[in-house]
């Protein structure tokens, strides 16, 4: 086959290449360095395609007043609540037992910490995070508005969800091997669950 009649193709991009293409742009504004970056698009990654995570978004300034966050943190849309309070969690089993039917539990926007196994944190730092970050995170809480128009009266547990909720995040810790572990972590104390 003559040298002009061959075509060259490239193969399409891994997600994660995209992914990592996307951050790029994102690099040259941020406070932060590159490596925290890099260790946010893993995460960032890991959420949306082995966790089915939707509307992520890598923050690098604070939604409350426009300062650099301590590092980049990650939120997104979980396919299930993430979290439900324990007084939350006994007032919804009362309530389906008192109508007789299941109540659907809309998952809420998290905030991730992205972190790395080797990492050394100190409780100042963890509370250094809580302080730069919202309740809640900005963006799309995947919810229509004419769902909310529909119901008449407050959801079960509406005073521990959204705005009224206590400050939270995922810390995600990456391990060598690529394998992310998440924990829920609070900014303050929590009432522990009865069993």
């Amino acid at each position: 086959m003559a040298p002009s009649a061959i075509i060259s193709q490239h193969a399409p991009l891994s997600a994660a290449q995209e992914s990592i293409n996307i951050s790029k742009s994102a690099l040259k504004e941020s406070p932060h360095p590159d490596y925290l970056h890099h260790l946010a698009t893993s995460i960032l990654h890991n959420l949306q395609y082995q966790h089915s995570w939707t509307s992520l978004t890598i923050h690098t300034h604070s939604s409350m007043d426009s300062a650099p966050l301590p590092r980049p943190m990650i939120s997104g849309l979980p396919p299930r609540r993430a979290y439900i309070h324990p007084d939350e969690q006994a007032a919804i089993i009362k309530a389906e037992h008192d109508r007789g039917e299941m109540i659907e539990q809309k998952p809420e926007r998290e905030w991730v910490l992205p972190s790395h196994i080797k990492e050394k944190w100190t409780l100042n730092g963890f509370a250094s995070v809580f302080r730069t970050i919202s309740v809640v995170p900005p963006g799309d809480s995947g919810s229509n508005e004419e769902d909310e128009e529909d119901v008449e009266e407050s959801p079960v547990g509406d005073q521990w969800q959204g705005e009224n909720r206590q400050k939270r995040l995922l810390l995600a810790t990456l391990d060598g091997d690529s394998t992310v572990t998440y924990y829920i972590m609070h900014g303050g104390i929590v009432k522990p669950r009865q069993n």
